[in-house]
């Protein structure tokens, strides 16, 4: 079978869609499928040239230069497709290369299979408009090209319930991305100690994601302030970049922890693992997340997780067994750190089912889901031209 996966972000910019895309990648080539990536040039990143990666022209996006903005014209991608013969394409965004992607996947009679990764309403904070009017017309561009897709892959069942809620009609299937858990073998226990000079009796509280108003680190550095007055030998990783740094770091000195609090910017990916094995505790803060993969790879590594209930992290994390939800309240989620800060026997009973329970997460059992629904779209689209759509399914 051959993929073409339309994406407004890819490698070398690092966040969830990008890792989701790597794993599904990976995993169907691993299983004889071939899979074409169509995403966006970094002018101000390098990219390398990739074998089966076409580059569209980009722009530095104007309220985080990081993040491009590819512009989603080619006169060369109708051709490409053909000579490749792409049996279906998959968009990872409902704007500028994803509904290039959908344009294609008519104009080819492909099926056309959408990932809803992000919560896109929560993300209006990064646009020049009245926020409200934004988030009602963001609503508005995600359920209708929802419904133009043949078939709709969510990463958690509460996504699902959200899609349908604003509207959605079309088949939906929760697929979540997986986790490859041999990245998470014969790690370095010592790894962010040793490289951040961090007091080796310290005990780190770990963070993994982009420093982003959506992701609530404000928050959790006013908890970190609390806990760690509290228990001193307490330090706190964040690892990641964002547009909200500068701030952070600002709020760190204003709170008197800047000491105690190390911003590892962006690292590669075969550090990051070793972050999560020198960490004690994850914690995560964000109430936008639709799966929250980098909680499956803290619970990979065996940390216990402190996360606030929302959308995914609400399914990723088994309260009470391999960590705790908590409320969208400072003393809630403090509370819950201090916990298993403080009783041993519950965080060493949390730690082995956090080991357990990733275990079910399995990158290759999360692709065959992926590839089964692929199959079924194909056959049906073999079967009748008019059959466009497949019977909604809930379960991974």
């Amino acid at each position: 079978m051959k993929v073409g996966f339309f994406t407004d972000s890819y490698r070398p910019y690092t966040s969830g869609v990008v890792r989701s895309i790597e794993l599904f990648s990976r995993e169907f080539n691993s299983k004889g499928h071939e899979v074409y990536i169509f995403g966006p040039d970094y002018p101000l990143l390098h990219c390398p040239k990739e074998e089966k990666v076409f580059r569209f022209l980009s722009i530095p996006a104007p309220t985080f230069p990081d993040y491009a903005l590819p512009i989603p014209i080619s006169v060369q991608l109708g051709p490409t497709i053909r000579r490749i013969g792409l049996d279906i394409i998959h968009v990872h965004s409902p704007f500028l290369l994803g509904r290039l992607g959908a344009r294609a996947a008519r104009r080819h009679k492909l099926p056309l299979v959408f990932t809803f990764h992000t919560l896109y309403d929560q993300y209006v904070h990064y646009l020049p408009l009245a926020r409200d009017a934004s988030r009602r017309l963001v609503q508005m561009i995600g359920r209708d090209f929802c419904n133009r897709c043949d078939l709709v892959i969510t990463p958690s069942n509460l996504v699902m319930n959200y899609l349908r809620r604003i509207g959605v009609k079309t088949a939906l299937k929760t697929i979540p991305t997986g986790i490859e858990l041999d990245e998470f073998k014969n790690l370095n226990p010592r790894w962010l100690y040793e490289n951040y000079n961090i007091d080796p009796n310290a005990r780190i509280l770990l963070f993994v994601g982009r420093l982003g108003k959506e992701k609530n680190v404000t928050f959790l550095l006013k908890s970190f302030q609390i806990l760690q007055e509290i228990i001193p030998n307490l330090h706190l990783a964040l690892v990641g970049k964002g547009p909200l740094e500068p701030q952070l770091r600002q709020l760190c000195s204003d709170l008197g922890i800047a000491q105690k609090v190390t911003f590892t910017g962006v690292l590669p990916r075969h550090k990051i693992v070793h972050c999560y094995a020198s960490a004690y505790l994850f914690v995560f803060p964000s109430v936008t997340e639709t799966q929250g993969l980098v909680i499956g790879e803290a619970k990979a590594s065996g940390l216990p997780v402190v996360a606030i209930r929302a959308f995914g992290p609400a399914e990723m994390v088994r309260h009470g067994e391999d960590g705790i939800l908590t409320e969208p309240s400072l003393t809630s989620f403090t509370e819950s750190i201090l916990q298993l800060l403080q009783d041993d026997r519950l965080y060493q009973a949390m730690r082995q089912k956090a080991f357990e329970n990733a275990a079910l997460l399995s990158s290759s059992h999360c692709a065959s889901k992926m590839l089964e629904a692929y199959e079924e779209l194909i056959e049906a689209r073999k079967q009748s031209s008019g059959v466009k759509r497949i019977k909604a399914d809930s379960t991974t």
